[in-house]
């Protein structure tokens, strides 16, 4: 089977992406910094970095602090805020030719709403992330972690604007299917899990945490386990469409993750080190998807045998 004639598209609810393969936020900055490393046209779609309703200095440093196995952050979700980012990065994003979904984050459901609805009015948005889970801010999981709570805001910013609605969901949870069906609930286009897991590093000679804000987030290959889990848990909960994120680096990877349920895919941590991996894999991804005698993306997902 020629490897040109696999089909790559993918659709989440009312999304259609060119393939599977997106970057997450929080990893790829507003995409300016990566022009020159990556095709961006050839990504399956950009997650710039998470914004709120006014600016945000974030969190004392030190704000990472690399593992044996992947980083913590505790970035606290500097930005500055969505009228900066509709006037100085949305006119560049948005003539990329990648599909932007913009990833927002609120500390009540009227700004989460507040936010989908400015959103919804502006040309170059393809659709929403809600951040429901980061682990680094006061309050930042409530939404994620409340069932009721997440109803309530996915509902709410799908009847402000008519973007695509993805809940991104933490794992910092006893029952991620409880939270997918919550998400898919209130209107939700797709889930993306996982975000980070909560962690910490500590500096025993002065007994001093390593992170200003004591806790951050754990990222990187250390977490694909659970995220893997994750994805195959949510997937057999909800109708809608799962993007799986956490520790993905590789072609194989993408293809674990896919096989388990995932629709699509965010790298995430691998663009700090290997910029260049989402072309590599978009490179290998058609001949991956031969090897399983399939011709479309979507011939694969949710394909794992369990025998169960």
């Amino acid at each position: 089977m020629p490897v040109a004639s696999i089909q790559l598209d993918v659709t989440l609810g009312r999304l259609r992406l060119p393939n599977p393969i997106l970057v997450a936020s929080g990893t790829f900055g507003y995409a300016r910094e990566m022009e020159s490393l990556v095709d961006l046209t050839r990504l399956g779609g950009i997650v710039p970095k998470t914004i709120t309703q006014e600016p945000r200095a974030g969190n004392a440093p030190w704000r990472t602090v690399e593992t044996s196995a992947g980083m913590l952050n505790s970035i606290g979700l500097d930005n500055d805020g969505i009228e900066a980012f509709i006037a100085h990065h949305l006119p560049y994003l948005g003539g990329l030719g990648s599909p932007v979904i913009v990833s927002i984050a609120g500390r009540t459901v009227d700004e989460f709403v507040g936010m989908a609805r400015r959103l919804g009015g502006c040309p170059g948005v393809a659709a929403l992330e809600l951040n429901i889970s980061c682990p680094n801010v006061s309050g930042g999981v409530d939404f994620g972690t409340n069932p009721e709570m997440c109803t309530k805001v996915v509902a709410g910013c799908r009847a402000a604007c008519e973007l695509p609605i993805l809940a991104k969901l933490t794992p910092n949870v006893t029952n991620i299917p409880v939270m997918a069906q919550a998400a898919e609930q209130g209107g939700a286009d797709a889930v993306s899990l996982i975000n980070t897991c909560l962690g910490m590093a500590v500096d025993w000679r002065r007994r001093q945490p390593l992170l200003g804000n004591v806790l951050g987030g754990l990222s990187g290959p250390a977490i694909k386990p659970i995220a893997l889990r994750a994805v195959y848990q949510a997937a057999n909960a909800v109708e809608i469409p799962v993007v799986g994120i956490g520790g993905i680096a590789t072609l194989d990877d993408v293809m674990e993750f896919l096989i388990a349920g995932a629709s699509a895919v965010q790298l995430g941590t691998a663009n700090f080190y290997d910029p260049q991996v989402s072309m590599r894999i978009l490179d290998g991804l058609p001949e991956a998807i031969i090897q399983l005698g399939a011709e479309r993306v979507q011939d694969i997902v949710g394909t794992l045998e369990t025998n169960r």
